[in-house]
């Protein structure tokens, strides 16, 4: 099997402050003591994975000249996934975050977003675009038509959609037909799950690609926490993880690319599930890893290589 169809990553590499930041873990500790002045947290992530999923897209359009430098600061077939900005899944909070009262989307915005993407897309380095949802976008006539005006709108892209709502596989027939007919992705999603929250079976819909995502099991904190982070705190083990290594084994015959990418982000707890997926999958993690980080995740000794010099120290270290 080809095994190069299934890309395995986490969903954002930059998490620099709070109680779950990955700096001290995955990455050296902040500041001029631990980092040499090249350090570039991207390039560093990419020694590890093959494909990331981009968060800091849905807060807000980057400019082109910063998803060029994306490409620069990552090695040939190094795959990026973009997730949609808010305004066009999620009108409240963009509300909430712009105070414009004027929540509609139209061409221009589309067009904005693809001017954003371009230089990954004529490189290349395009993964897919995810265009997620929230829990309260329920089926109906106004969201099915909001969906395929979205989906047609971006038709020269691949596009996930992640639905969260019961009311999409309460009708499983209806949304099939209509992701479908448009060439879109059903993501496949693990989350904590309550009585309005959707039922998936985990195969593909589409022979052209595959996109799951794994946000953990964190349901005590789901909805309450103090920090947004909070809900991604959650570590599954080998054996909550190797279901998705079978299905993943199982889809890469069907389908031509396959994303797997892991959200439970908090302290890069992403980070060790995604390396001890890879190696369910038959594969020897890239990279090196600190020693902090193997210290944490203990299941990742026998797996990664462990690094002997902190390789990320001034030189007048």
């Amino acid at each position: 099997m080809d095994r190069g169809r299934i890309r395995i990553g986490t969903s954002g590499w930059h998490y620099p402050a709070g109680a779950g930041t990955w700096n001290g873990i995955f990455y050296p500790p902040a500041g001029r003591r631990h980092r040499h002045a090249g350090f570039d947290e991207l390039t560093w992530y990419a020694e590890c994975f093959d494909t990331v999923e981009v968060n800091s897209t849905f807060y807000g359009v980057p400019r082109p000249s910063v998803t060029e430098s994306w490409v620069r600061r990552t090695p040939p077939g190094f795959e990026f996934s973009l997730k949609l900005y808010q305004k066009f899944t999620h009108p409240r909070l963009f509300a909430a975050a712009t105070g414009s009262a004027d929540t509609s989307v139209g061409r221009s915005d589309v067009e904005q977003f693809r001017e954003a993407v371009d230089p990954l897309h004529r490189s290349g380095r395009l993964g897919a675009l995810l265009a997620q949802f929230p829990a309260s976008f329920k089926n109906g006539a106004a969201a099915q038509d909001h969906l395929a005006w979205l989906i047609e709108a971006l038709s020269d892209c691949a596009v996930a959609v992640e639905l969260r709502h019961r009311s999409w596989s309460d009708d499983v027939a209806s949304t099939l037909r209509l992701l479908n007919g448009l060439g879109a992705a059903w993501v496949q999603i693990d989350e904590p799950k309550f009585r309005l929250s959707i039922a998936q079976n985990f195969l593909p819909n589409l022979e052209s690609f595959y996109y799951v995502r794994l946000h953990g099991r964190n349901a005590k904190q789901w909805w309450r926490h103090d920090r947004a982070e909070d809900r991604y705190n959650y570590h599954y083990s080998a054996a909550e993880l190797r279901p998705f290594a079978r299905t993943a084994e199982a889809a890469s015959h069907i389908v031509q690319r396959l994303y797997l990418y892991t959200n439970n982000h908090f302290g890069a707890k992403s980070v060790a599930n995604a390396a001890l997926l890879a190696h369910q999958l038959g594969r020897t993690p890239a990279g090196t890893y600190r020693a902090e980080m193997v210290t944490r995740y203990p299941e990742l000794a026998p797996i990664v290589t462990t690094e002997t010099t902190d390789r990320a120290l001034p030189l007048d270290g």
